[in-house]
């Protein structure tokens, strides 16, 4: 027997790109702006969680070159040692500020502070519920946590009431749910799940990677969305969407984040953000505060661009956000349409099963704050040729 073999015997990948519809890993030759360079071609990005568009934002990226400057390319070491940096902490106070929560805590990725998060919380005699379309990593903490996973159908808020029932009283739980769903663009009814978490006497965990900087009146997120900002006892968010760099955080309880500064193997174990990663998020972050108006942009796109769809014909399913779908069918449908919008000068993001369920293959579209009209109009014409000739939409 070789480990091996599984990889040796991987065909799938093979199989698309001999189709001539391997779609994955496509190279990028400029920054993240709402039009980008792709094999000397000029191609409008429908395809990046740059919400606000502050990716190549000067002050910004001369906050990063000046801690490069300051502090080198790396810090050598885990926060927890050696690798705590002032700009560590001045991003994580912050953070706390902004989020108003007692405290913050910064990660090396936003993948690790799921990790992180709940593996150091949920013991192997509590329990963790999960919404069947959260995203991986929460996956993937729970699996770490030795505690035990129940899922419940998405966003059935019927189903998870029958999961937190059949919990009992003697057991510890906390229900950890995606603000802003990744693929379907979706929001969490959060108003039914802070009552059913209430009744049940469990804790709430919000991971609002998508929600930072786009939901809520301050862009504090899905629970500020709804007015619930006191009854998310955590909430996550990724450096790597509005906030315009690499790494996450996770803001809450002082107790609890101290607790989690000393159990979170993650961030324990892992080198800390890198000067210039963090410099920039520091940049960002006020950036973000003094110019609400990127955020109204940003739903004026996504206001007119749902409606067009819906003019189209298109199928957006549930999406409330700058993420929205455009449900194509098949698989081979969805793979052939995002190869065919690339030569029309349009990128987009395949959605396929099992990501989603087989027959409900998606089209991912996602929008920026400098968008212009030009641009989504463009898009538009692109997206109803296609789909015509491959018969998404009349």
């Amino acid at each position: 027997m070789d480990v091996f073999q599984k990889a040796f015997d991987f065909k799938d990948a093979d199989e698309v790109r001999a189709m001539g519809l391997y779609l994955y890993f496509r190279m990028i030759e400029s920054g993240q702006d709402p039009v980008v360079t792709m094999d000397g071609r000029r191609v409008i990005m429908l395809g990046s969680n740059n919400y606000l568009g502050l990716t190549n934002h000067p002050e910004i990226k001369d906050a990063a070159e000046q801690a490069l400057r300051k502090y080198g390319s790396g810090t050598a070491g885990s926060r927890f040692l050696n690798g705590t940096l002032d700009i560590h902490v001045e991003l994580e106070e912050k953070l706390a500020a902004f989020m108003e929560r007692d405290a913050a805590l910064c990660f090396s990725t936003g993948f690790s502070v799921n990790l992180g998060v709940i593996s150091s919380i949920i013991g192997r005699r509590d329990v963790v519920v999960l919404d069947s379309l959260d995203h991986a990593c929460i996956f993937d903490g729970a699996r770490m946590s030795y505690g035990r996973v129940l899922k419940y159908a998405h966003n059935d808020m019927g189903a998870l009431e029958e999961r937190l029932r059949s919990i009992g009283d003697d057991t510890a739980a906390m229900i950890v749910v995606d603000g802003v769903f990744s693929m379907e663009g979706d929001v969490a009814d959060l108003p039914r799940i802070v009552e059913l978490k209430k009744r049940f006497g469990t804790r709430l965990m919000v991971d609002d990677a998508h929600g930072i900087g786009v939901m809520g009146a301050n862009g504090r997120g899905t629970a500020e969305h709804f007015g619930l900002d006191d009854d998310a006892d955590l909430v996550m968010g990724t450096f790597s969407k509005s906030l315009a760099g690499v790494g996450g955080f996770v803001v809450g309880n002082g107790d609890v984040i101290d607790w989690i500064k000393h159990k979170a193997r993650p961030l324990m174990f892992s080198a800390s953000p890198p000067p210039a990663s963090v410099a920039s998020v520091i940049k960002a972050l006020e950036v973000m505060i003094r110019e609400p108006e990127r955020r109204d942009r940003l739903w004026e796109i996504t206001d007119y661009m749902k409606r067009e769809f819906t003019t189209l014909g298109f199928d957006t399913g549930q999406s409330a956000s700058p993420v929205i779908p455009l449900v194509v069918g098949e698989d081979v449908t969805s793979f052939m349409m995002t190869k065919r919008l690339q030569e029309e000068g349009v990128f987009v993001n395949p959605v396929v099963s099992p990501a989603v369920p087989s027959g409900r293959a998606m089209i991912r579209t996602s929008y920026m704050a400098t968008h212009t009209r030009e641009h989504l109009d463009r898009s538009l014409g692109a997206i109803a040729k296609v789909g015509r000739e491959l018969g998404v939409i009349a």
